[in-house]
């Protein structure tokens, strides 16, 4: 079964977009049977909520992150992974480092969706990064057949 996992700081905003636009796009495509998607955090606490600013952007694209609960990355969630897609080049540097198995597993969203290296910004941390949620599933949308490709 393709797993795929999308990592953020917290699992709060960013990650569990991505994983709702990621499981969103696998049904439009009618391609949402077989496969386990989900997400998890670098520096989290478990069972955190989804922030309220992320449920109600997520809403405006007709996604529901509501129930979604917050994960803290460990080496036994990572051990059936097949991608794992993280945010910020920080989050890729220290997975790399302290998971080194899964070192090629591990890539940046953009760096697999857009074919460029760079972060998507933390709104939480940083209030002037603006709208995330449409950046993240248009990534998502425009990388997806290379996402699959990755993930088999």
């Amino acid at each position: 079964m393709p797993t795929v996992l999308f990592v953020c700081t917290a699992n709060r905003y960013r990650s569990p977009i991505a994983e709702a636009c990621f499981k969103a796009e696998l049904a439009r495509r009618q391609l949402d049977q077989g496969w386990d998607i989900s997400s998890a955090g670098t520096w989290t606490q478990d069972d955190l909520p989804a922030m309220p600013d992320a449920i109600h952007k997520a809403s405006q694209l007709g996604l529901d992150i509501q129930a979604h609960r917050s994960r803290a990355i460990s080496s036994g969630l990572l051990q059936p992974v097949n991608l794992i897609l993280v945010m910020e080049a920080g989050q890729k540097e220290a997975l790399q480092n302290e998971f080194p198995h899964k070192r090629g597993n591990i890539f940046l969203l953009s760096e697999v969706t857009d074919g460029l290296l760079y972060d998507i910004p933390d709104p939480v941390v940083d209030p002037a990064a603006g709208d995330v949620v449409p950046e993240i599933c248009n990534l998502i949308r425009n990388g997806f057949d290379r996402i699959i490709i990755l993930a088999k």
